[in-house]
């Protein structure tokens, strides 16, 4: 049996490279650049390569390793097929028949937030559960389902792609993605900070926001924190929007534990109070007592759910 699996995190800036024991220690961690240009077409060759060359630094033998898994920034059908990665530039084809024709070890491909959410189940924020529901909270609003310990695909590679339910009919602007009014709008980091742009130039309420020339995310729940009206309101609105939308999951999904990740998670406990707040308002009876917890793994996530996603099958 073998004793090691490998787990890639396919980023549009770098890759992020995981070795792993089947038992989930972590036993090194690099990167190497994304090589975005001529459709990324090098991309699958270099993290060949950098495994090939980290297997013979190691001297493990080929038969010593269970595979690789990997997660891809888009869209992955449960087959391995990607249908585009517009950050990588890939249209569509099977990047789990191209990887293991490189290293000709097993692979395994999903969208990078269900391995992250898989890594999380594993030895993260939702260990001890096999039902979860991750949330990333980062520039965009990313999800990942698990379910009975295996990712939620969906038949076009789309399950859990919770930032884009509609959660405000009234939206004019746009979201990246060409709809209106998508989840992502206002619990990103950049959607809260849009909030707090839009609710200080419509009103004269004095606040310590009004003093940051930059206002992040950061500085609103920090604000927050300490007594800051305006900030407070704020933060009272992203955990309904939240909450309310993930009541909504729970109704289809009903998970054992949301676990809350990204670089908004950072926030800590005044984030998963107002959202467990409102998730409990406005959820369905059966649902209301799931559990709340913050992600651990922070940007090792999706390399251990790729490393998991092999020995998981």
């Amino acid at each position: 049996m073998a004793n090691y699996v490998f787990g890639v995190d396919i980023g549009g800036t770098t890759v992020k490279i995981g070795l792993f024991t089947i038992q989930g220690e972590l036993l090194d961690k690099w990167e190497i650049t994304t090589r975005t240009d001529e459709g990324g077409r090098f991309i699958l060759g270099d993290i060949a390569a950098s495994v090939k060359a980290k297997a013979a630094e190691k001297a493990i033998a080929d038969d010593d390793i269970a595979g690789i898994g990997m997660g891809v920034p888009g869209p992955v059908k449960e087959d391995g097929t990607v249908l585009k990665c517009v950050n990588l530039g890939w249209g569509i084809f099977n990047v789990e028949e191209e990887l293991s024709r490189l290293t000709g070890y097993t692979v395994k491909a999903g969208n990078d937030a269900n391995m992250a959410a898989l890594g999380e189940m594993w030895q993260g924020g939702g260990k001890g559960h096999t039902n979860i529901v991750m949330v990333t909270l980062g520039t965009g609003v990313g999800g990942g389902i698990i379910i009975n310990g295996k990712m939620l695909f969906g038949v076009n590679g789309a399950g859990g792609e919770i930032g884009h339910i509609c959660v405000n009919d009234e939206e004019t602007e746009k979201c990246g993605c060409g709809n209106t009014g998508c989840l992502e709008q206002y619990t990103s980091a950049t959607g809260i900070v849009r909030s707090a742009n839009i609710l200080l130039n419509t009103s004269d309420k004095p606040s310590k926001l009004r003093n940051v020339q930059y206002i992040s995310a950061k500085e609103i729940f920090d604000a927050a924190k300490e007594g800051d009206e305006v900030a407070a309101n704020l933060v009272e609105k992203h955990g309904e929007a939240l909450g309310k939308a993930l009541a909504q999951i729970a109704c289809v999904v009903d998970p054992e534990i949301f676990v809350i990740g990204g670089g908004v998670s950072k926030a800590g406990d005044i984030l998963l109070d107002t959202t467990s707040k409102y998730f409990a308002e406005y959820a369905f009876h059966a649902c209301r007592q799931t559990k709340f917890a913050l992600a651990t793994l922070g940007n090792d996530a999706g390399i251990y759910g790729g490393a998991f996603s092999i020995l998981n099958v």
